[in-house]
């Protein structure tokens, strides 16, 4: 394994390079051994694959923490459920998206599905955000029923106030439907369109992919976060799930930094600085690629302390839970309603991808038995 040659970007397939990445390239013939040990060797790939591999288990750290609050049920509970497939979301995407970088020298073929796969987990954990937001920073989230008891007629009163507050918002109608019925469909459907266009991008458009893959997912990120768009712009709507101010102000200093490391992480991927600027000197460390999935996880944890901000706020306020005696504002989390989702949309992603790497095969497969007779 340690005495494979790297190589320069004259030497590997087109498909294989990088723009302003000159050398340690993998040859793309590798065996799944030598993949794997190639982790712990320096090519244009071990940093993209540490950045996104490590980042798992400070993400596992930080999600696991939500079970260690006092009074919280167990993990097995319905009210966990969104937070479970967001967990699942966030997972996927980043074994994925290590585990294409480390992988996509075995084959051209397995290159392209690689990807293809980085692809759909990057749409999965977009749903799996949205189900979090949904149950958690939706406007009317709520308890249904969580044992806590003996709410006083004053803490009924105030929450069907709240109640009210939602219905009376400017847009009522408009927003309501929205909301309630159209929009968890409409992240699924976004996701699985983004899915087909930047698997497209791999055949199509390649002068400009790395934008239009970037662009493309700015979609789903509206989408997803229309429930916080209306949270920090309608205050009666701020006050029907954080207990109090301090706890939406910092709600809102995640969600803003959250925005931050995506807008950072969005222009060192399509920028390609900083080997843009000085091609050959960033080949193996330092190239934006590793840049991006740095300020991508930033961005995942900052979102993920935001989820937890309100999670605590309904968990640990007791005017926030619903009594039997007050109707749910939303249905409470279901197995249907959250892993029936994402398994739906694993399946409408796995026939995507099977179709694009049979594409892949019948362009890809002669060439690659050119490359073996090499």
């Amino acid at each position: 394994m340690w005495s494979l040659p790297l190589l320069r970007y004259t030497d590997v397939p087109p498909r294989v390079t990088e723009n302003f990445i000159l050398s340690g390239y993998r040859f793309p013939n590798y065996s799944l051994r030598q993949c794997l040990v190639s982790a712990f060797r320096p090519t244009n790939e071990t940093g993209n694959f540490w950045t996104h591999f490590l980042p798992i288990f400070v993400f596992a750290f930080h999600f696991l923490e939500v079970f260690t609050w006092e009074g919280v049920p167990e993990p097995s509970n319905p009210f966990f459920y969104p937070f479970w497939n967001y967990f699942l979301g966030v997972l996927y995407l980043l074994l994925a998206s290590s585990l294409a970088h480390l992988l996509n020298s075995m084959s051209l073929i397995i290159r392209e599905i690689c990807f293809f796969v980085d692809y759909g987990t990057i749409s999965a954990y977009t749903v799996g955000s949205s189900l979090a937001y949904y149950y958690y920073i939706h406007p009317q989230a709520g308890i249904p029923d969580f044992g806590f008891k003996g709410q006083n007629s004053t803490q009924r009163k105030s929450l069907n106030a709240d109640e009210e507050g939602w219905h009376s918002a400017s847009s009522p109608t408009q927003f309501q439907l929205f909301f309630e019925s159209l929009y968890i469909p409409s992240s699924c459907l976004v996701a699985i369109i983004c899915v087909l266009i930047c698997c497209n991008t791999r055949q199509c458009w390649r002068k400009y992919r790395y934008a239009v893959r970037t662009l493309v997912f700015l979609l789903p990120f509206f989408i997803s976060s229309t429930p916080i768009f209306y949270r920090l712009q309608s205050p009666s709507a701020s006050s029907l799930s954080s207990s109090s101010p301090q706890l939406f102000s910092t709600m809102a200093a995640f969600f803003y930094r959250h925005c931050f490391w995506l807008v950072v992480s969005a222009i060192f991927n399509i920028s390609k600085i900083p080997e843009r600027f000085s091609p050959g000197n960033f080949d193996i460390w330092g190239h934006s690629h590793q840049w991006f999935h740095c300020c991508t996880f930033l961005s995942i944890l900052d979102e993920l302390q935001m989820i937890k901000v309100e999670m605590r706020a309904l968990l640990l306020n007791p005017t926030l839970i619903l009594s039997p005696a007050t109707p749910p504002r939303l249905p409470g989390p279901t197995l249907w309603s959250t892993y029936g989702v994402m398994v739906f949309l694993q399946g409408c992603i796995a026939c995507i991808i099977a179709l694009f790497g049979w594409q892949a095969y019948q362009i890809y497969g002669p060439e690659q038995k050119k490359l073996k007779g090499h």
